[in-house]
């Protein structure tokens, strides 16, 4: 059966008011211990267990499971009927002297008190009509049970009437004003959900609109810079071709004009590769570029961090540095986005030439195999991006569990030689 939903924080409060009646409840049967009376003892004993049952079932995670919808509804009139019961049977043990005092449920007045909590709680989670139907419940039942009893054994009816009334129009305003009260808060919940969607939407084209700019960029640059190159080398190449072996020394020239060609080329590509790189990492370096970014995104999706980053990383090679920040920023950008999480921990290392970063959460986890396989998450750019700096990228899941995403890269020397 379909679970239902309640407001967070209802049944915590639910029961701790139950707690609060087993003490009381207990105390009073401490208080009426010294009385000989058996059928006392029997009646405490009595309000003892129905507080007990009531506590499990609200403790008890089954019963909400088992229950669906009717889970609430059927503690909230276990916890209101209860209390009137044992009003009309405590009224006819106080009137034969077995039972001291107001008894455990405090006298009618105290009755209020009683049904006063699950008026909350009604009004906390349903509409208005179910407060009225909840008050006009109670009312109906208080008459039924103690109306004839208090007639029976010569208690004022009026009054008690009279006190029925009062405390449903009491109820009533009181109700009125939570159910007024949690429709707004619902209302602003449902326009912040709706605004980070919108919100999520937008950073969403931006990023889109963001890509379709860098790669019309990447286009242009590679179209003044390979292309221009590479057409001008095979112009030259046919040149030679024509040639052939008449002219030894202007086939010469041509192959020293071709590479120079090609040395300019090379030298424009890097220069265009540069210029793709990530401007976090120009402005302030890697370091500086994942701190920035990790305090930047918790704070934006309400995370806890752990960061855990050297002062400073030197002498580090711009190809292995943009691959770390990028698959760093998946990571962090799946945490905020997909993991449901409260907590996040971003850790860089480097040892001798060893690499180590660590991204992981809280969450809610996933399967890596079945994610993967589907493409989503960036788990696929995240290892090719991975594969292209030399690095061994694993990521540790289950549902339910959180993940962790490890890097690891051996940093090698890697010599450029000059064509």
């Amino acid at each position: 059966m379909k679970r239902a939903s309640i407001e967070p924080g209802l049944l915590q409060v639910f029961r701790i008011f139950v707690g609060i009646r087993l003490l009381l409840i207990l105390i009073g049967l401490r208080l009426q211990a010294v009385v000989p009376a058996q059928r006392a003892r029997v009646y405490l004993l009595f309000l003892l267990l129905e507080a007990v049952i009531l506590l499990v079932y609200l403790s008890w995670s089954w019963f909400r499971d088992q229950m669906g919808r009717a889970y609430l509804p059927i503690a909230i009139i276990f916890a209101s009927g209860s209390p009137i019961f044992e009003q009309a049977v405590a009224m006819v043990l106080r009137h034969e002297n077995i039972l001291q005092g107001d008894s455990a449920t405090g006298g009618i007045w105290g009755l209020v008190i009683l049904l006063l909590v699950p008026l909350i709680l009604v009004s906390w989670q349903y509409s208005f009509r179910a407060v009225v139907a909840y008050i006009a419940g109670t009312a109906i039942f208080e008459l039924i049970f103690t109306v004839p009893t208090a007639a029976r054994i010569g208690i004022d009816v009026p009054t008690l009437i009279g006190v029925v009334v009062v405390r449903s129009l009491l109820f009533l305003l009181i109700g009125s004003i939570i159910v007024r009260l949690m429709k707004a808060q619902r209302e602003q919940r449902e326009a912040l959900a709706r605004a980070n969607i919108e919100l999520a939407r937008h950073a969403t084209t931006i990023e889109q609109l963001a890509t379709s700019r860098e790669r019309n960029r990447l286009a242009r640059e590679l179209h003044d810079t390979l292309a221009h190159t590479l057409s001008g080398l095979a112009v030259q190449l046919e040149a030679i071709i024509s040639i052939g072996e008449e002219d030894p020394r202007a086939i010469q020239g041509m192959l020293e004009q071709s590479l120079t060609t090609t040395r300019n080329g090379l030298q424009e590509a890097r220069r265009a590769i540069q210029a793709l790189r990530a401007s976090p990492l120009e402005d302030m370096g890697l370091v500086l570029a994942l701190r920035n970014l990790a305090t930047s995104t918790s704070e934006r999706a309400n995370l806890d961090l752990d960061l855990l980053l050297p002062e400073r990383i030197e002498d580090l090679d711009p190809t292995l540095e943009q691959g770390l920040y990028r698959i760093a920023e998946q990571a962090i950008t799946n945490v905020a986005q997909h993991a449901n999480a409260t907590h996040m921990r971003v850790r860089l290392t480097r040892e001798d030439r060893r690499l180590e970063m660590r991204i992981s959460d809280d969450g809610c986890g996933f399967d890596p195999e079945n994610v993967e396989r589907e493409g989503r998450y960036g788990i696929q750019g995240m290892r090719e991006r991975a594969k292209m700096i030399g690095g061994d990228l694993e990521i540790i899941s289950q549902p339910g569990e959180g993940t962790s995403i490890q890097l690891i890269v051996e940093e090698i020397d890697d010599p450029r030689s000059d064509l």
